[in-house]
């Protein structure tokens, strides 16, 4: 833990689930600080990830499980043929519109969970072949898999960063506090 989570008002799950999903944010939203362009594309291990390409996954990731809780249609919708353009910045993308992006994804996920009658509620898994059949999930799930998914890229974040220019989180904490 790099950073620490404030304790829930008492009976306040809705809180601390989002605000741990919140803290794993940003340790990808600090793995970018003060990085150009050039170096979030770049892979310095390795690994095929890049710390723009984690961001850009991150913030995807985030929207189409809140689409799909919706019941909506995911926004991008991925397979064999793009997968890969879900890990790395493509085109006009840039690291500021990612984070840009990303801000208003949490404030969407931020609301819909605040607002949902309860964390019990359930809404049905894709019919995706590594999907159980006919298979459903609470609001309650939705937020621990965001904490464990967010929480997974942001320490590949940490090996990416370090690999980069030898910066690790701490020092990457200290640098956005330095900066207000």
């Amino acid at each position: 833990m790099v950073t620490h989570v404030s304790a829930e008002v008492r009976g306040d799950e809705r809180g601390a689930l989002l605000a741990f999903i919140e803290e794993q944010r940003g340790g990808i939203r600090r793995s970018v600080l003060g990085l150009t362009e050039e170096q979030a594309r770049s892979r310095p291990s390795a690994s095929e990830l890049s710390l723009g390409g984690l961001l850009k996954h991150a913030a995807e990731v985030e929207q189409s499980w809140l689409a799909r809780a919706r019941q909506e249609a995911p926004p991008v919708r991925r397979d064999q043929s793009n997968w890969h353009e879900s890990f790395e910045l493509v085109g006009e993308e840039t690291v500021a519109s990612q984070l840009a992006h990303w801000e208003r994804v949490a404030a969407e996920t931020e609301k819909f969970i605040r607002s949902a009658p309860s964390l019990d509620d359930t809404f049905p898994l894709p019919p995706d072949p590594w999907f159980p059949p006919e298979g459903r999930v609470s609001l309650r799930w939705l937020c621990l898999h965001l904490i464990r998914e967010t929480a997974r890229h942001a320490g590949h974040a940490d090996i990416v960063r370090e690999s980069l220019d030898g910066k690790t989180a701490f020092e990457l904490v200290a640098l956005e506090r330095a900066r207000g």
